[in-house]
């Protein structure tokens, strides 16, 4: 587990490789779809985070120009994020959008405290990070991406990230600019789809100087892992869409390119 990789970042702590055993488990092949949050909800009455707040993070260039009304605030140190009012999973980019189209595309706009919701309806969990590199790295050892150490080999896009010039222009090479289908593009060795890429996966754990920890702790307001990068990660300055790479956010957290996927326990 973890890396020395020279492409991470130090605040990161991806380092120091170290052996970690993990317990059998098992792992949904897919993060979870708009379509299994939209039964999660009829079945519960769910109300997320971001339905409860008003808004959510949206993508500056996703938000169709009938919807800048509803644009709240424009983060300084990130300009690329909007606040959008009456954003959230069903309304993905804000009023007037909807996921009509893309229910078999990962359910986003959804807080760590709403995956934890939705995997105890399912008689699930979160993965812990452990659990989550060991199942991202589909059985290889030590290698930078779940398929090996070259991102595109053969100039084959095997996950969905930024090509381009980030934040102003998504060429979109691999095929999506925004959300994939959740069962997008080979899965690795362990029969995992978008393991990198595509959307940011919570976590159980709190974000500590080590991802060795298997357990998270008991204050639900030290901020949560995320594992896996983004469509919007790119190398020019986010590049999280490798195996060993971490970052975190607040567990009431809601944003377009972040999801989630369950894990089960072995027996």
């Amino acid at each position: 587990m973890g890396t020395l990789c020279s492409e991470g970042y130090p605040a990161d702590n991806e380092g120091p490789v170290r052996k970690v055993k993990v317990p059998s488990f098992y792992m949904d092949a897919c993060a979870v779809t708009n379509e299994q949050f939209d039964e999660f909800v009829k079945a519960t009455g769910y109300i997320t985070e971001a339905e409860k707040y008003g808004w959510s993070f949206v993508f500056y260039s996703f938000v169709p120009e009938k919807t800048r009304p509803y644009v709240a605030q424009v983060v300084e140190s990130t300009p690329w994020w909007w606040v959008i009012k009456g954003a959230y999973w069903r309304q993905p980019e804000g009023p007037n959008t909807s996921i009509e189209r893309r229910m078999e595309h990962p359910v986003v706009h959804v807080s760590w405290n709403d995956a934890q919701a939705y995997c105890k309806w399912t008689g699930k969990r979160l993965p812990t990070e452990v659990e989550w590199e060991f199942a991202a790295r589909g059985g290889l050892e030590q290698k930078t991406y779940p398929w090996g150490n070259e991102l595109t080999p053969g100039d084959k896009h095997l996950c969905n990230i930024w090509q381009g010039e980030f934040p102003k222009k998504n060429t979109a090479l691999d095929g999506y600019s925004g959300t994939a289908p959740s069962q997008s593009f080979p899965s690795n060795g362990y029969g995992l789809y978008n393991m990198v890429g595509n959307v940011w996966e919570w976590c159980a754990d709190s974000f500590s100087k080590t991802s060795e920890k298997t357990s998270f702790e008991n204050s639900l307001n030290l901020a949560k892992v995320i594992r896996g990068g983004s469509y919007l990660c790119h190398e020019s300055y986010c590049n999280r869409y490798r195996v060993a790479a971490r970052s975190s956010n607040t567990p009431d957290s809601s944003t377009g390119h972040m999801g989630f996927r369950c894990v089960q326990d072995f027996s």
